[in-house]
């Protein structure tokens, strides 16, 4: 008799945790469907029937990461509020950096999973999809930004939220092998000085100050 489906969410979401748990601790590297029954104390047989083989849990890892990584606190959003433009922007920035513990781990997890998606067409597909779509919110904000004046209006709003990503991911490498060189108060000077350099020769409004360092 299959279990029922409260029973099967309930062992899904265990799995879930399980894998979560292999990756804080091992990485994609140490990925496999041994590790996770062991972090359950479970069978590899159990695993076999959400887990058809290797590829099937990396997906479903790539799944559990996007998730987790959505629903990890965004101090700078949360503190920016209902703010627009070049302060939303930043806001977005900030909460990709690992400026604290948890923001590290997650953002080791995910350089991690690099290596796998590149070797697999559709895992990469997959991933390039998910930085779209976080370009695509940041292109939002730099069109705000323009129309504000606070960014110029000349680039295209979709090349500065390019760069700006661009620009923020090479930081969270810099910053996760040399955190000694890079430590939170330098990333977010670094930022703002990017953002500062974009903003030159914005037409700005009057009363609308620039965006100040250390501001969310």
């Amino acid at each position: 008799m299959p279990p029922a489906r409260g029973d099967h969410e309930a062992r899904r979401r265990e799995v879930s945790e399980a894998v979560w748990q292999v990756l804080a601790a091992r990485g994609f590297g140490g990925l496999t469907l041994r590790a996770v029954a062991a972090q359950m104390g479970a069978t590899t047989g159990l695993l076999t029937h959400y887990f058809p083989g290797k590829r099937a849990l990396l997906q479903h890892a790539l799944d559990v990461l996007d998730r987790r990584s959505a629903e990890r606190p965004r101090p700078a959003a949360e503190q920016a509020g209902q703010a627009a433009g070049l302060v939303r922007l930043r806001a977005m920035l900030l909460d990709i950096l690992p400026l604290d513990a948890a923001s590290a781990a997650s953002n080791r997890i995910w350089v991690g999973s690099w290596d796998v998606a590149l070797t697999d067409p559709e895992l990469a597909e997959e991933h390039a999809a998910r930085y779209r779509r976080a370009r695509e919110r940041m292109t939002g904000y730099v069109a705000d930004a323009q129309r504000l004046g606070e960014l110029p209006s000349g680039p295209a709003a979709e090349e500065i939220a390019a760069a700006a990503q661009s620009f923020v991911l090479g930081l969270v490498v810099q910053a996760l092998f040399a955190p000694g060189e890079f430590p939170p108060e330098r990333q977010v000077a670094l930022l703002d000085a990017h953002l500062a350099k974009a903003a030159t020769g914005a037409d700005r409004g009057p009363g609308t100050p620039p965006v100040p360092a250390g501001e969310s």
